[in-house]
């Protein structure tokens, strides 16, 4: 009997000593992209936006292309925590590209984008993304670049480096990235980092285009994390405003941007840390979100990734979209309904002036 239980005793002593290595590992190993830093500009284009003229955008989040409608998130309660598969990645990649190039933008932000990751079966996706469409300048700004996360025990959801991409078919003059506060305790572990770029561009009157590329925290318990993130972003686009530049934010804010939308989409309410309602009442003033038509359109942009995709069963609801400065005008916006087959989210399209 002694003998059984030194045995039992020596193996938990290991798992022990295994488990608090790796924690250790994990809190040594992690580190934060350093705030205000410079970007690359990669394939750079020679054409000039202009006043007046009627432009399209383009935001979407593409989930590491992982998500097909049979797929769910283990974070969500579901079931995987990777790609299934290298084709399964690039045949969702591949269905991105094709309908980026459906909506031919002018400029387009992507969210979620991995140039390499045990999730998304280490397909670089932004030399896909960028590959296919050489008529855009192109700039990446990294979010991340995670530890090995031994989660799920069956199968580690691994290693993770993803970011944000932003497209433009214009001269870009520049582009940096700005880290957005998270989390201090083991959460950050889980949410890992976050951040925004801001690409800027000189329209044909001489001033600048501030193309604001975002993706928030989504699973964050800690809501002053969530109202530090946008008191950061605010304050960054209304001094721009200031400086006499058009301002544009586009992507993925992990709040709703709608108020009634367990009404709109026929859902319940579904109380998340991504389903909070947008704080529109604390946007620097006179800018906005263009919501015109959406309500009605009743198209989410965002699916549940507690199970696969059931149309009209899944939870969903808007949380993608705009943010727009007073001298931009929006013409119109739409949710393009792709049934959610290259990613959980759908893009948001928006045609706009520069004033």
């Amino acid at each position: 009997m002694k003998r059984i239980l030194k045995w039992v005793g020596g193996i938990l002593g290991v798992l022990l000593l295994a488990a608090g290595g790796y924690l250790i590992y994990l809190f040594t190993t992690y580190y934060r992209v350093p705030d205000d830093q410079a970007l690359k500009v990669k394939n750079q284009q020679s054409t000039q936006f202009k006043p007046g003229q009627t432009y399209t955008a383009m935001t979407y989040n593409i989930g590491y292309g992982s998500y097909p409608p049979s797929y769910s998130f283990f974070m969500d309660g579901g079931k995987y925590s990777r790609a299934y598969s290298k084709k399964s990645v690039r045949t969702n990649i591949n269905g991105v590209i094709k309908t980026t190039q459906a909506q031919n933008p002018d400029v387009a932000f992507y969210q979620e984008i991995d140039p390499d990751g045990d999730r998304s079966q280490h397909v670089n996706e932004v030399k896909m993304v960028t590959g296919a469409q050489q008529q855009y300048a192109n700039i990446y700004g990294q979010n991340y670049d995670s530890a090995y996360l031994f989660y799920p025990f069956t199968q580690p959801i691994g290693k993770a480096k993803s970011g944000i991409l932003t497209l433009s078919k214009a001269k870009v003059d520049s582009s940096r990235r700005y880290s957005l506060p998270v989390d201090t305790d083991f959460n950050k572990i889980i949410d890992l980092d976050r951040a925004f770029t801001a690409t800027k561009t000189t329209v044909a009157n001489g001033k600048q285009f501030v193309m604001v590329n975002i993706h928030m925290s989504a699973f964050t318990p800690n809501v002053k994390i969530q109202q530090a993130q946008f008191t950061k972003l605010f304050k960054y686009i209304e001094q721009a405003y200031k400086q006499g530049n058009y301002v544009m934010v586009a992507g993925d804010y992990n709040h709703r941007l709608l108020k009634n939308t367990a009404e709109i989409f026929h859902t319940k309410d579904l109380d998340e840390t991504w389903t909070h309602l947008f704080p529109k009442s604390k946007l620097p003033a006179g800018f906005h979100i263009p919501t015109m038509g959406l309500a009605k359109a009743a198209v989410p942009s965002v699916r549940a990734l507690d199970q696969p995709y059931q149309p009209g069963k899944s939870f969903v609801t808007l949380i993608d979209g705009y943010i727009l400065s007073p001298n931009i005008k929006a013409e119109s916006v739409h949710v393009v309904s792709t049934g959610f087959q290259y990613s959980d989210h759908n893009p948001v399209v928006l045609k706009f002036q520069l004033q």
